[in-house]
């Protein structure tokens, strides 16, 4: 299971460009039981793996934008550093319920900022102005978004460079592939603590994934991108609702009542 689930996950991103992070922490939080903290690092690991892989054929077809990638990492590599930096701090503080909340007020925020973006035109900017030098700003949050959930470099990356810059959709996508393998790397190298828990998950999925990035790139210039790409956010909006579905069950169940109340300094009467 793991390896398929592996194979699946590097196969929508290998044909959308996107959902490395997003998707590979839902599932294992919610359909294998995996801490979140754990998962993220798992997510952040995999992904770099992976785009390890997609990064030189987008490379060798001229897909990569090298000074549009400068300005994205510019505010995108700190991004994820300081989101890695809070994710630790939540952990220290014994805050699942509070991270679990979190990603899933992340995951339904991408998800439905990326369907209402689906609607706008896709069609390339014939003599657009070039505001790449705003990615620097932009990619900063999107940066500790990934560094604290590892979701959000494929989508929030490729909505960016759509917006703020003329290239064509070929070299959008490979530009954030790149994106998001650079960021993935600085976020699975800060997450490092995690990563000795699941190691066994984490090869599993890396093996599955290899197989599911080539078999996606062989078959990218065949399946339409946004049909995929519009079932990906629905099915996380579904699962970010989830997550704040569990988090909130979880804050107003009894035995958290009780927690609280012994927590909470004895009043004089």
């Amino acid at each position: 299971m793991q390896y398929l689930i592996g194979f699946l996950i590097a196969l929508f991103i290998a044909l959308t460009g996107v959902g490395a992070g997003t998707i590979t922490v839902p599932i294992l939080v919610l359909f294998l039981g995996v801490p979140a903290p754990v998962a993220v690092a798992i997510g952040l690991t995999f992904s770099a793996a992976v785009k390890l892989i997609l990064v030189p054929a987008q490379v060798v077809r001229g897909n990569v934008a090298w000074k549009t990638l400068g300005w994205m990492l510019l505010g995108g590599a700190p991004g994820v550093l300081i989101g890695s930096l809070l994710l630790k701090h939540l952990v220290n503080a014994g805050s699942q319920n509070v991270i679990n909340g979190m990603l899933g007020a992340v995951l339904v925020t991408t998800a439905s900022w990326q369907l209402l973006f689906s609607f706008r035109s896709m069609k390339h900017k014939v003599n657009a102005p070039d505001r790449s030098r705003w990615l620097t700003w932009l990619m900063l949050p999107v940066g500790a978004e990934v560094g604290f959930s590892s979701a959000g470099a494929g989508a929030l990356g490729s909505a960016a460079l759509l917006s703020l810059t003329a290239l064509e959709p070929a070299q959008v996508v490979g530009t954030d592939i790149a994106f998001g393998f650079v960021v993935s790397l600085l976020g699975s190298g800060a997450h490092l603590f995690d990563q000795s828990a699941a190691s066994g998950l984490l090869l599993a999925l890396i093996i599955g994934g290899a197989a599911g990035a080539v078999t996606g790139s062989l078959l990218s210039t065949r399946v339409p991108r946004r049909p995929l790409r519009l079932a990906l956010w629905v099915w996380l909006l579904i699962l970010g609702g989830q997550f704040l579905f569990n988090s909130y069950r979880a804050h107003t169940s009894p035995q958290h009542e009780a927690a609280t109340r012994i927590a909470a300094p004895h009043q004089p009467h």
